[in-house]
C-alpha cells in the first residue's frame, strides 16, 4: 500500500512540475518576441487594404492568428467603411489585407490590433478609379465586294466653230483671171465670124462678076 501510494505521490508530484514548466515556458516565450505588434499599412492591392504585421522586439512574423480591425473614412469624414477584418495574404508570412475592397478615392485608413498583442497604425490610402475596358467583339470576316468598275466616260471632242468666212486674198485674182479669158475667147470667135463673114462676101461678088 506504501508503495503504490509513494508511485501515486511521484506522478502527481512529476504532473504538477510539468505544469509548472510550461507556465514558466509562456511568459519567457512572449518576453521573446515582446508584448506589442508592430502594425505598417503598406497601401493597397485592387482595392485590398494590404498591410504588414511583426514583432515589434524582433520583427519576426506573427504566426498566431491575429485578430485586428480596419476602418476607413474619407478625408472630410463624409464616408466611412468598415470595420473589416485582416485575412493572412499568401504572397508573404508577415503580409496581411482585407477581403473587402475600398471604393476609388482618397481614404484615411486605421489598422487596431488586439491579439496576440496590441498594435495600431494609420495611413492615407488611395485607390484610383480604374476605366473597364470595353468588350471585344468578334465579328465574322465578311466577303469584301469587288470595287464597283467605271465605265469609261465618254469624252467629247468640241466642234471647231465655223470661222466667218473672209474672202481669200488669193480668189479675186483668180477670178479676174477667168473672167478676162472669157472675154479673150468671146472676142476670138467675134473675129472669126467677122472674118469668115467678109470671105462670104467677097466669094459671092467674086461669082456675080463672072457671070
Amino acid at each position: 500500500m506504501r508503495t503504490h501510494r509513494a508511485l501515486r505521490a511521484g506522478t502527481g508530484l512529476g504532473l504538477l512540475l510539468m505544469l509548472f514548466a510550461q507556465v514558466l515556458a509562456l511568459p519567457t516565450s512572449a518576453q521573446a518576441h515582446g508584448d506589442t505588434i508592430k502594425v505598417v499599412v503598406t497601401g493597397q492591392r485592387d482595392g485590398h487594404v494590404t498591410t504588414e504585421i511583426t514583432w515589434e522586439n524582433d520583427g519576426d512574423a506573427v504566426d498566431e492568428s491575429v485578430a485586428a480591425t480596419v476602418n476607413a473614412t474619407s478625408p472630410d469624414g463624409s464616408r466611412s467603411m468598415g470595420p473589416w477584418v485582416l485575412v493572412r495574404d499568401p504572397g508573404s508570412r508577415k503580409a496581411w489585407r482585407t477581403a473587402e475592397t475600398l471604393a476609388p478615392g482618397t481614404w484615411k485608413v486605421t489598422v487596431d490590433v488586439g491579439f496576440p498583442a496590441l498594435g495600431k497604425a494609420a495611413a492615407e490610402v488611395s485607390v484610383p478609379v480604374v476605366d473597364p475596358s470595353p468588350p471585344t467583339t468578334h465579328n465574322p470576316p465578311t466577303a469584301s465586294a469587288p470595287a464597283p468598275t467605271t465605265a469609261p466616260t465618254a469624252t467629247t471632242t468640241p466642234t471647231p466653230t465655223a470661222a466667218p468666212a473672209t474672202p481669200s486674198p488669193s480668189a479675186s485674182p483668180k477670178a479676174d483671171g477667168a473672167s478676162s479669158a472669157v472675154g479673150w475667147s468671146l472676142a476670138g470667135l467675134a473675129g472669126f465670124a467677122l472674118v469668115g463673114a467678109a470671105a462670104g462676101v467677097l466669094v459671092r461678088r467674086t461669082r456675080a462678076r463672072r457671070r
